[in-house]
């Protein structure tokens, strides 16, 4: 005889009683991270550029930021943007097992800013197929775009330098996709530089009928991207430079690009944008995320300036003095808006009909 198993829904107000108690448990969970992390980060800019601390008021800034970011991205949840299994999508399990091998390349690093060895890359890196700004250990991460190893321990990485806020950040790109396809079947998306997939993963959470792309020049990312998004039907990753990508005028209704911009040189900027307009069908959507930049943060500027003589970034004191809707306007995009996200920017425009 067969049996059946009674879903159980709680009432109204244990429902709200259940959200309310999730929400607080993902604020305690970031406020905690933000606040061993910041410690942990902080004592590691010090050994690596010791100077005088932020002044109180960039630190209130900053913090007041976050709790806009926090609150932000449970408000999405709310309006059914994304769905709540994303609050706490971060592997910190995961990260934590990696903790033995990210203490030792402290070490790594710490020994090749003291050399300036921002060409201590394995062979791979020097294919002359990659362009010669790609080939540098950005961050002074070892091998820089170039190994599986270097692949694997980027997230945990990022996750260290931004206090635990990537993956938030990063989802603060979805309601853009989400506006941008509205009413759309099967939309196509493609994500510029999509590295180890991270976004590509939470954009199919919150829009499974999507058609996901990823380009990236990195076979190994690529290759951990695949892994992780195994589970995505119609996936296509390319391995290609996003100067020039053999893909066909107006293909996609949206594209999106995180955490690029900075590590390009300005002309190299302009060439991608103006790649992501051939690519985009008439009325698409562009949503690029990157680093905060001086003219919208100006209360963050002792943290955004001290960036690059802590890590190898080449191009960011360019980067910061280069307003991103300046460039994306000037590439000949439309409807130009501009977010602040902590200590990223999210700029969003469309291409015209």
């Amino acid at each position: 005889m067969a049996t059946t198993t009674a879903r159980i829904s709680l009432p109204g107000p244990f429902q709200g009683l259940r959200e309310s108690l999730t929400e607080a448990r993902y604020r305690a969970r970031h406020k905690s991270l933000a606040v061993g992390l910041g410690t942990l980060s902080g004592a590691w800019h010090q050994v690596l550029n010791p100077k005088p601390r932020p002044s109180p008021e960039s630190v209130r800034a900053l913090l007041r930021r976050m709790d806009t970011l926090l609150e932000r991205d449970l408000q999405n949840v709310r309006d059914g943007l994304y769905p709540r299994s994303l609050l706490f999508q971060m592997p910190v399990a995961r990260y934590l097992a990696q903790a033995p091998e990210n203490a030792a390349e402290f070490g790594r690093v710490w020994w090749r800013r003291r050399k300036h060895a921002h060409d201590d890359l394995p062979a791979p890196a020097r294919d002359p197929a990659y362009p010669r700004y790609y080939t540098r250990t950005f961050h002074w991460q070892s091998d820089g775009w170039f190994s599986a190893e270097s692949a694997a321990r980027y997230d945990a990485g990022v996750e260290f330098l931004f206090g635990g806020t990537a993956d938030i950040m990063r989802r603060q790109v979805v309601p853009a996709v989400l506006g941008a396809t509205q009413g759309r079947a099967t939309p196509r998306v493609l994500d510029i530089a999509c590295g180890t997939g991270r976004f590509l993963h939470q954009l199919h959470a919150a829009h499974p009928k999507a058609r996901l792309y990823g380009a990236d020049l990195s076979p190994y990312y690529l290759q951990y991207a695949g892994d992780l998004l195994r589970h995505v039907p119609g996936l296509s990753l390319l391995c290609d430079n996003a100067e020039s990508l053999p893909l066909r005028d107006g293909s996609f209704d949206a594209i999106t690009s995180l955490f690029l911009f900075h590590e390009l040189p300005k002309d190299v900027r302009r060439t991608v944008l103006r790649e992501a307009l051939r690519l985009l069908r008439p009325g698409g959507t562009l949503a690029v995320l990157d680093s905060a930049q001086l003219v919208e943060s100006p209360d963050i500027a002792p943290f955004l300036e001290e960036f690059p003589n802590l890590y190898h970034e080449p191009y960011y004191r360019s980067y910061l003095r280069d307003p991103l809707e300046e460039a994306i306007t000037e590439c000949g995009f439309e409807g130009v808006r501009v977010e602040r996200q902590f200590l990223s920017k999210l700029v969003v425009a469309r291409k015209g009909r």
